[in-house]
């Protein structure tokens, strides 16, 4: 992913690799049942997703600013969202996207320079991930490259054993309320439900950190 941004003119372009890593994990999730479902289960399955990747922790990005080498390097992350660059210290990173994260630089460079040039690329991303859990051919940590759905999840993972419960399947997330405190969601994913385009849910896209569950 690449993107360049220019005070007063708008310049974007992007590109980004990953590869794929397994990692085992446990998880005991919470059960809400499928009728009736709440407000808040409706409302994050139909969460609108930005089509541009979010940065997050241990992602790997490349700041260029034209014509100034002493400024532009190859820096990640920081587990606390932060990024250091010279002359304008910390700047958040995490949650926003390669463009936001251009502009916030060249707005901070302004101070120093007129006008400056400021591209932002992806060189590697290490904070998108899922999680597949029970009765799947290969449950574990799935790192992506770019945004998947529940059955896409699935099909990362194997599929389905012969044992699995498909029409019992979950997707948990953890989400926060107004005053920043975390709980766990369960939100019901009937397979035929996902396939037939059936229910009140669809074959929504996951966001980082969700965990598919088949029982």
């Amino acid at each position: 992913m690449i993107v360049q941004r220019n005070i007063g003119q708008g310049m974007q372009s992007r590109a980004l690799t990953m590869p794929f890593r397994l990692l085992p994990l446990l998880f005991v999730g919470l059960i809400i049942g499928c009728a009736d479902l709440p407000k808040e289960v409706l409302e994050e399955a139909n969460k609108s997703i930005s089509r541009d990747f979010l940065l997050g922790p241990e992602d790997v990005i490349e700041v260029t600013v034209w014509r100034n080498q002493d400024l532009s390097r190859l820096t990640v992350v920081r587990p606390d969202g932060m990024i250091s660059l010279p002359l304008i210290g910390d700047v958040k990173a995490s949650g926003f996207t390669a463009s936001q994260v251009a502009e916030k630089i060249a707005k901070r460079l302004t101070e120093f320079k007129e006008n400056p040039a400021v591209s932002v690329s992806v060189k590697e991303v290490n904070s998108y991930f899922v999680y597949v859990m029970g009765e799947v051919a290969r449950p574990g940590k799935y790192p992506l490259k770019s945004y998947a759905t529940v059955l896409q999840g699935v099909s990362l993972a194997g599929g389905f054993t012969p044992f699995a419960s498909k029409n019992k399947m979950a997707v948990v997330r953890t989400v926060r309320n107004g005053t920043g405190d975390e709980h766990q969601l369960r939100i019901p994913t009937p397979y035929d439900d996902l396939v037939n385009g059936k229910g009140k849910i669809g074959n929504f896209t996951l966001i980082s950190g969700d965990t598919i569950v088949v029982p």
